[in-house]
């Protein structure tokens, strides 16, 4: 029954590291009637093993005193890693000095249960570090979010135009360090004001959310794609000479223009100018994006809906 456990406590992965198997057995009965999924392990080599894995249990109880490895040495080399997420230790142990508790505590341990440990005591620390992993967990999420929000466009969720070009930097830089080739790609959808002023503002952002899902979905894994204003899209796409940088973008064009994009105020055909430009040495960001914008002009003189070099 886990009736008695809130419902943001359940369900947590605790790891007990105990070398005898009466207090194994007692640890695991109580975690599992509490709700928690349970990793058993047996010495602290173990123990430490199930720590470094993919998925590491978000709370441990150790023993202070097991072959192998010892709570003490664990909870040391786990704080000095700085592995994440955190993980929330409750040392147990039959040492109960206040000099063996500090020692603990200096550790890195965050809790301590004294053997033989009462049932209710043991519910009321596991609780504790309960709410401790969910507050950490919860900070780490709103985290990532914020630097999600910081470093893409809202609307479209691509990379914002900050971020696209710091990649652009970045990947210049790798480039010029590997001695290898690296294009940009500008694409701007044609005729976008009149989408906007023939459906509403309301269409033009469904255009734009489809516009660059539909430019993410062909594009590599290894490419960046991030809106770099208004209905323009910059495409870093590393390994690419010029030639091959154009094929990528007419398999863009393509793509987009494929079949109309479906909106709340009907199907809106969207088609798609693209200007491609190989960075040549040295290499210069204002330069490539400059040769690149020129070739987009070039496209939409020369009638729209194509790509230009």
């Amino acid at each position: 029954m886990t009736a008695d456990i809130p419902e943001e406590q359940r369900a947590l992965k605790v790891l007990i590291a105990d070398d005898d198997p009466m207090a194994r057995l007692l640890l695991e009965t109580h975690l599992r009637k509490w709700g928690h999924e349970v990793v058993v392990s047996a010495d602290g080599e173990e123990a430490w093993s199930n720590l470094e894995g993919d998925d590491p249990p978000k709370l441990a109880i150790l023993d202070w005193m097991m072959p192998k490895r010892d709570g003490l040495d664990i909870c040391t080399a786990l704080r000095a890693s700085g592995s994440e997420p955190y993980v929330y230790v409750i040392f147990l142990t039959s040492k109960s000095s206040q000099e063996d508790i500090v020692r603990g505590l200096e550790a890195g341990a965050d809790d301590y249960i004294v053997k033989p440990f009462d049932y209710n005591e043991l519910r009321t620390r596991v609780r504790a570090g309960a709410r401790i992993v969910k507050l950490q967990d919860d900070l780490i999420a709103a985290l990532k979010a914020s630097e999600f929000q910081a470093s893409h466009d809202s609307l479209t969720t691509l990379l914002n135009r900050s971020a696209i070009l710091e990649m652009l930097c970045r990947e210049l830089k790798r480039a010029e360090r590997e001695e290898t080739p690296i294009s940009v790609i500008i694409a701007d959808i044609d005729h976008f004001k009149v989408v906007n002023d023939s459906h509403g503002h309301l269409v033009g952002d469904q255009v734009l959310k489809a516009t660059a899902a539909r430019l993410a979905s062909f594009m590599r894994p290894y490419d960046f794609c991030g809106r770099y204003g208004g209905e323009e899209f910059l495409l870093v796409v590393p390994g690419c000479t010029k030639e091959t940088a154009v094929q990528v973008a007419e398999r863009l064009r393509v793509g987009v223009s494929h079949k109309p994009i479906e909106t709340t105020g009907g199907p809106v055909q969207v088609t798609l100018s693209l200007g491609v430009a190989e960075a040549e040495q040295p290499r210069d960001v204002d330069g490539l994006i400059r040769h690149a914008d020129e070739a987009l002009y070039r496209a939409k003189r020369l009638g729209r809906d194509r790509t230009e070099s």
